[in-house]
C-alpha cells in the first residue's frame, strides 16, 4: 500500500457518508413529492423552494428528539440495533464501482461482498423488533425473517445466471464487459440466456422485496402492525432504520445498473462515466417510488407464495437454460 493509498481511502469514506446522507434526505423528498403527484395533491411546499429544504428540517427535529428505551427492554441490543443496520449498508458502498476509476476499492469477490454484508440487515431488524419487547414489532421481525429467506433464494440463482454468463464476481470486470451501445448489456444478452428480461425481472422483484418496500412491506404494515419493528423507535434511533433503508434502495438499484444495465457504460457507446451510471440509478429508484405508489399492499401468504412457487421455479428454470444454451453454443 503505498503513502496516498490510506488518504485515497479515507477520501472515499468521506464521500460514500456524504452520498448516503445526500440520499437518505432527499429521496424521502421525491418520495412525498412523487406520492404526492400520484394522488394528485402538492407535497411538501412550504419549507425552501418546492419544498427542498424540508428533508433538513426534518433531520433537525429528529435529532433533538430524546431516544428512550421502553421499560423492559433490551436496553444494550435496542441501541445497537439501528447501528447494525446503518453500517452494512454503507459498507456495501466500498465494492460498487460508479464509474471506471470511481470505485472504493476492486475486490474481486465484490457481489459476493454485498450479499454477505446485506444479509446483516435481517439480524438488525430482526433484533430491534425483538428487544424492543412489544408484539407488534416481534411480530414485525418474524416477517423479515421469513420474507428474507424467501426471497433470497431467487436472487442468488438470478445471480448465478449471471455468474455463468460474465464468469467473474469483480463488479468492475462485468461492467467492462457490457462496454459499448446498450446491445451489449447483460439484460438484452438473449444468446446466452433468451430469458434474460425475465431474470432481470425476478431480480428487481426480489430486491424490492430485500429492502421491504411496497406492495412487499408486509414488516412495516401500518394497518396491521403500527410501524412494525421499528415502533418503539424515536428520534435519531428511528432516523438511522429510515436511512438505512433508502441506502438499501441504492445499494439494491445500483447492483442492478452494474448487473443488467451496463454500469458506467454509454447506450450509444459514447462518452461513458459516472453520469450515465447516476441516471439509470435513479430512474431504477424511481420506478421503485413509483411502485409504492401504485399496487396495493400484498398480503403475507400472497407474498411467500409468490417466491415459493413462482420466483424460485422461474429463476431455476433461467439457470438451466443459460447452462445449457452455454453449453451447446
Amino acid at each position: 500500500m503505498t503513502l496516498s493509498e490510506p488518504f485515497r481511502l479515507a477520501a472515499f469514506l468521506v464521500g460514500i457518508m456524504a452520498f448516503v446522507g445526500l440520499n437518505a434526505a432527499y429521496l424521502v423528498w421525491v418520495e412525498r413529492k412523487g406520492a404526492g403527484r400520484f394522488q394528485r395533491r402538492p407535497g411538501p411546499t412550504e419549507v425552501g423552494y418546492a419544498g427542498l429544504l424540508q428533508p433538513i428540517a426534518d433531520a433537525v427535529k429528529l435529532m433533538t428528539k430524546q431516544v428512550i428505551v421502553p421499560p423492559g427492554a433490551d436496553a444494550t441490543l435496542f441501541r445497537l440495533a439501528p447501528v447494525l443496520i446503518m453500517t452494512p449498508a454503507m459498507m456495501c458502498f466500498v465494492a460498487l464501482p460508479f464509474g471506471p476509476y470511481l470505485v472504493a476499492a476492486e475486490i474481486n469477490l465484490g457481489l459476493l461482498m454485498i450479499f454477505a454484508f446485506g444479509s446483516i440487515n435481517v439480524m438488525a431488524v430482526m433484533l430491534g423488533g425483538w428487544s424492543s419487547r412489544n408484539k407488534y414489532a416481534i411480530i414485525s421481525a418474524a416477517r423479515v425473517v421469513s420474507q428474507n429467506v424467501a426471497y433470497e433464494i431467487p436472487m442468488l440463482l438470478t445471480v448465478v445466471t449471471l455468474l455463468m454468463v460474465t464468469g467473474t464476481a469483480n463488479l468492475s470486470e462485468i461492467v467492462r464487459q457490457q462496454e459499448g451501445a446498450f446491445w451489449n448489456w447483460n439484460l438484452f444478452n438473449l444468446a446466452a440466456n433468451p430469458l434474460m428480461p425475465l431474470t432481470f425481472i425476478v431480480f428487481f422483484i426480489c430486491m424490492l422485496a430485500e429492502t421491504n418496500r411496497a406492495p412487499f412491506d408486509m414488516a412495516e404494515a401500518e394497518s396491521e402492525l403500527v410501524a412494525g419493528a421499528f415502533t418503539e423507535y424515536a428520534g435519531m434511533g428511528f432516523g438511522v432504520f429510515f436511512m438505512a433503508e433508502y441506502a438499501n434502495i441504492v445499494v439494491g438499484c445500483a447492483l442492478a445498473t452494474v448487473l443488467f444495465f451496463g454500469g458506467w457504460q454509454s447506450p450509444i457507446g459514447l462518452f461513458p462515466g459516472v453520469w450515465w451510471f447516476l441516471l439509470k440509478l435513479y430512474l431504477l429508484v424511481f420506478t421503485v417510488v413509483w411502485i409504492r405508489w401504485t399496487f396495493p399492499r400484498t398480503q403475507f401468504y400472497g407474498l411467500l407464495n409468490l417466491s415459493w412457487k413462482i420466483l424460485i421455479p422461474l429463476s431455476l428454470a433461467t439457470l438451466v437454460l443459460t447452462a445449457t444454451a452455454m453449453k451447446i453454443f
